[in-house]
């Protein structure tokens, strides 16, 4: 069973920073894509920032210039460094990653998403 374990969330001061870990679990070699994705009370889950296995990267407009998003390439685990942090920011960060795995003799893509990780920046 593929999991993808999150940490790194907590409470921060509007101006600083956190680190967002996601890793998937072993057994997985590789992935197509992973994504973090967050959601704030009322308000629908939103893309957040997107890694490629070629290396190319998308951010929403709202965190552009103060978000990275990266990967270890020893193993599938990605990062959020989150700078600049501001209240908005606030919500639950989920990660999603869609992995190549092989089943019954075949390689399918797939969808998973972390438990979600609460990040809470304080004015």
């Amino acid at each position: 069973q593929v999991q993808l374990v999150e940490s790194g969330g907590g409470l921060v001061q509007a101006g600083g920073s956190l680190r967002l870990s996601c890793a998937a679990s072993r057994g997985v070699f590789s992935f197509n894509v992973m994504r973090w994705y967050r959601q704030a009370p009322g308000n629908q889950r939103e893309l957040v920032a997107e890694l490629r296995s070629g290396g190319s990267t998308n951010y929403a407009n709202s965190v552009k210039g103060r978000f990275t998003i990266s990967r270890d390439n020893a193993k599938i685990t990605v990062y959020l460094q989150m700078n600049s942090l501001k209240p908005e920011d606030t919500g639950v960060y989920y990660c999603n990653a869609n992995l190549p795995i092989l089943r019954d003799l075949r390689w399918s893509n797939y969808d998973y998403w972390g438990q979600g990780t609460q990040v809470t920046v304080s004015s």
